[in-house]
């Protein structure tokens, strides 16, 4: 058992090595110094923080701790020389990068839970746990968005553009479907006064069941695109 455990915790450093290309520090910095960032200037343009606030702030350090990893993971593996070498296992889609995916949504997880408690012990009181679980909604369906797209790109910075451009659709869209189902950054802890809080429940309900899906679905066209070896090679 302790053999098995040191085996996966090895390898678990190591995918998050080649995951944020031996920068993992500087990610962990810049989502530390984005999160303070952002506190700073809520706190000197109000001071007043409820959940919702507290929501976002947790939202943008994990799109930038996914962004990196999603963009340029496949071209890293092409300048490491490595991409011949995982398109030669069998099922290779599943075993590498399926996993690195996976990985890399349970480090910003893990990051985010240390941020949650810093704003559950400096600022407001929350339910640290069901906060995160809605954070990583939006930040899982964004991340398979990145990983679907770099998959079609085969290209880092090709990547990182396509995002930047579909992130900022994204939030042109937020206020007109602020609290709408089809809000990609809606904020469950919010309080529309306008809607009845049955509504808004199912408002809620249907967006993580979109997100979810799309989520999945963008993973598979991720995948299916990964089929075709002679593009990459």
């Amino acid at each position: 058992m302790k053999s098995s455990l040191t085996l996966l915790v090895k390898l678990f450093r190591y995918n998050v090595k080649v995951i944020f290309a031996n920068k993992f520090i500087y990610f962990v910095l810049a989502g530390f110094g984005f999160f303070a960032f952002i506190i700073t200037i809520s706190i000197l343009e109000d001071p007043n923080f409820n959940e919702a606030v507290i929501y976002g702030f947790l939202i943008f350090p994990g799109l930038l701790l996914i962004f990196y990893p999603m963009a340029y993971g496949i071209q890293n593996d092409d300048d490491s020389k490595m991409l011949e070498t995982i398109f030669g296992i069998p099922n290779y889609r599943y075993k590498v990068w399926l996993v690195r995916f996976i990985l890399t949504l349970i480090v910003a997880a893990m990051i985010l839970f240390v941020m949650a408690i810093i704003a559950y012990l400096s600022m407001y009181r929350f339910d640290i746990v069901p906060m995160l679980g809605q954070v990583m909604f939006p930040i899982t369906f964004l991340g398979a968005i990145g990983f679907m797209v770099s998959t079609w790109v085969r290209s880092g910075n090709g990547s990182a553009i396509t995002l930047v451009i579909i992130g900022f659709v994204f939030l042109i869209f937020i206020e007109p479907l602020e609290y709408t189902q089809w809000n990609v950054f809606l904020n469950p802890y919010e309080d529309p006064r306008d809607m009845s809080e049955f509504v808004w429940l199912n408002v809620i309900f249907k967006n993580r069941i979109y997100l979810s899906v799309g989520a999945a679905l963008c993973l598979l066209f991720g995948m299916f695109n990964l089929q075709f070896r002679e593009k990459f090679i």
